[in-house]
């Protein structure tokens, strides 16, 4: 099927065209119908799949069917978790639909607020945000939901984990509850699938891939080693294998900086971007790894999000994520589009819990390859468990606290007051005893 049977404009079909593209990706495919019906959605498909103009292109042929936006407000809002992702999306938006006449903006903390409130005075199509920022552009009047139509979460995982969860309720509260609902993520866990399944109504569930898989792509194994040889295990991999480009993935922002300083030393350039690296140093960060001036970027997580760069060939986690869903995203970020790649860990014995965890989410044992000169003294543990997910356990039923007295039945209608008045009505006290 081609792009031109999804019911979609000769102007944006133009723009997707200059773009290279012929036949829309597997999500494309299911989830533009869904949006331009105008039905909620639930979308999880890996990092690289196309899964940001899944709702670009068919937001952009609804929008361009509506009413102008007034002063200060929109119609189309997409959240997403960071802001290199939120500039990532901004470009989607503005690349296929330059040919529609719609205004769209992008606003992220980290810069000036007074530009982005100019921009917004004359209403905007599209707005692209990270909630902090939102929630500060709203208190001040510089932001107007009336003529809201669509809300979009992309990577609803993470924008719904419990950091981001006060904001999402505090925007949710000022939208119109008549609107279309959307999230795309590459991810969705139990935990998270019941909370979206909440904000969302009678929504169309799709999936391009089974739940929680990599991409098959993606070569992956892991390298055991001792905590204390990472750092040089790191610089030996990079120098023997001339990796011009890698993404290293560091748990915490402090050893994001040191790996980078450490590479540093040892003659490979290399820059770090996490939450505390000021918007401009992220920004030129990311500009000089994608350039090649710089052959290293090391991230953590948050900050990892949203970077799409064409044919990364290798991650590295320098540390295991304590979230086995991270290590998913962490690793999309390579083998994008049906391009091949490399995902590498180094595993020390106290991350044996952290990768059992991970291999059984992925359903797949990862490759041990022991490197010369780096083979640990504490062996990572092979699992003896099985990969595949535990089976759910069937709730036990509830068995009622007191025995039927008099033959009554234990739902009758002196039982039920008995309950509702002792739990709605006065305590019960706490000294008797049921006889």
């Amino acid at each position: 099927m081609g792009f031109s049977k999804l019911g979609l404009s000769d102007s944006i079909l133009k723009a997707v065209t200059q773009q290279g593209y012929d036949k829309p990706s597997p999500i494309q495919e299911k989830s533009i119908p869904v949006v331009l019906e105008g039905k909620d959605l639930m979308a999880a498909a890996q990092t690289g799949t196309g899964k940001t103009a899944g709702f670009t292109l068919p937001i952009l042929q609804l929008l361009s069917k509506g009413q102008p936006t007034k002063s200060n407000q929109v119609r189309t809002l997409i959240l997403t978790p960071t802001r290199e992702l939120a500039a990532q999306v901004q470009d989607s938006v503005a690349t296929y639909g330059k040919h529609l006449p719609l205004k769209s903006a992008v606003v992220f903390g980290g810069v000036k607020i007074n530009p982005q409130m100019k921009k917004l005075r004359g209403g905007v199509d599209i707005l692209v945000a990270t909630p902090g920022r939102l929630l500060d552009l709203y208190s001040q009047n510089a932001v107007k939901f009336d003529q809201l139509e669509i809300i979009v979460f992309d990577e609803a995982d993470r924008m719904l984990d419990m950091g981001f969860l006060p904001d999402i309720k505090r925007i949710l509260k000022t939208l119109p509850p008549k609107r279309q609902t959307l999230m795309f993520s590459a991810t969705f866990s139990d935990e998270i699938r019941k909370l979206a399944k909440s904000l969302v109504r009678n929504p169309v569930e799709i999936s391009t891939t089974p739940r929680n898989t990599t991409v098959k792509s993606v070569k992956q194994w892991i390298h055991p080693v001792d905590k204390s040889k990472k750092q040089a295990l790191l610089t030996k991999l990079i120098k023997d294998h001339s990796w011009y480009q890698v993404l290293v993935f560091s748990r915490t922002k402090h050893g994001a900086n040191r790996i980078a300083t450490q590479l540093g030393k040892k003659g490979i350039t290399a820059a770090a971007i996490h939450g505390n690296k000021s918007q401009g140093a992220r920004t030129r960060a990311l500009a000089d790894f994608k350039a090649g001036k710089v052959n290293v970027l090391v991230a953590t997580d948050i900050a990892a999000r949203g970077i799409d760069i064409v044919e990364l060939p290798h991650v590295v986690n320098f540390d295991l994520p304590n979230v086995p869903e991270d290590y998913v995203h962490r690793i999309g970020r390579t083998g994008r589009a049906g391009s091949k790649g490399e995902a590498i860990s180094l595993v020390s014995a106290d991350e044996a819990k952290q990768l059992f965890d991970i291999e059984r989410l992925i359903q797949n044992k990862l490759d041990r390859i022991m490197v010369d000169d780096f083979v640990p003294d504490h062996d990572v543990p092979e699992s003896a468990k099985n990969i595949l997910p535990p089976k759910k356990k069937k709730p036990k039923k509830n068995k009622p606290r007191n025995k039927p007295r008099y033959g009554k039945d234990s739902n009758s209608k002196d039982n039920k007051a008995k309950k509702k008045k002792g739990f709605w009505g006065n305590k019960p006290n706490k000294k008797s005893k049921n006889k």
